[in-house]
This record gives C-alpha cells, structure tokens and sequence, in this order.
C-alpha cells in the first residue's frame, strides 16, 4: 500500500467515524427535544392592565377577543394555521422563551402593577407546555425583558396578520 492510499485511509477512517459520531449525536438531540415544532398544539394569548387580562386569543377555539378603540369588547373568529404555529415557534426558540421565568411580574411599586400592562403567553405541546407572564415595568434582568417584549410583539403581529386574512 503507497503512502497516499494509507493517508487517505488514515484520513476517511478519522472523520468517516467522526461524521458519523455527529449524525448519531444530533439525531438523538433532536429527537429527544422537549419542545418540537410538530408538537405544538394550542398558543394562548392574554393581555391587559393588572390582572384583568380582558384581551385573549385561543387558538384551540380560535376566539380572539379584544377592546376595541370605543373600549367595547370585540369577539372574533382568528384561525392560526400550520405555518404561523411554526413561525411563532421557531421565534420563540430563536429568543430563548423556554428558559424564561414562568413569573416576570415583580416590580417595585405594587400599585403600580396593578396599573401597568400584563401579557400572559402559553405554548401546549403534546407532552409539556410553558406559560410566561410578564409585567412591562418588570425590574429584573432588562435584556430577558426585551426579549420578552419582543415574544409578545411577534404574538401581537401575528394575530393582527391572521385577523387580516
């Protein structure tokens, strides 16, 4: 065997078995992820002031509600379909929601919190499901809190880009 047949032999063996290493890795990474695009069944979404969180969707049921400039409550027909479930997961990945805090809601002044803003954001996979809410005059971590804010803007175009079609 010449010197180049054995480089090369050396060589495939080396990063033959290290691709294949990785392929094996990755796949079960991937299949034993807790939170798969596929599985997501159901978005809800709640916002409002203090803990009254008039304004909601339901994916499930596809019933948006919300107050409307005149502040009378609007009921409507809102249908999510397979691509925004990924859009919105995939975004959702993207800024890190499964690591955030199920409570962002402390803040300094507890008057103030019953004034502010609250959105409530929950995913329903198949097996597991995670619920955030937040406050925005939350006083912890500033950039888990635009990251947040960022979730529920993206939430807020998505359901006013569905109500439109």
């Amino acid at each position: 065997m010449s010197n180049r047949a054995k480089t090369i032999f050396l060589s495939l063996s080396i990063f033959g078995s290290f691709f294949i290493y990785c392929v094996y890795y990755y796949s079960k990474m991937i299949q034993n992820a807790p939170y798969r695009s596929y599985d997501l069944e159901s978005i809800v979404f709640k916002y409002g002031e203090g803990t009254n969180l008039i304004n909601q969707f339901d994916s499930r049921t596809n019933t948006y509600q919300y107050l409307n400039a005149s502040d009378s409550l609007v009921s409507t027909t809102v249908h999510l379909n397979k691509d925004d479930f990924i859009y919105i997961h995939h975004k959702a990945a993207e800024l890190g929601f499964w690591n955030f805090p199920d409570d962002m809601t402390s803040t300094d002044n507890p008057e103030d919190a019953q004034k502010s803003t609250h959105f409530y954001v929950e995913f329903n996979y198949k097996e597991k499901s995670k619920q955030m809410l937040v406050d925005v005059n939350y006083n912890g971590n500033p950039k888990l809190l635009d990251a947040a804010k960022s979730l529920v803007g993206e939430m807020q175009r998505l359901l006013n880009d569905a109500q439109d079609r």
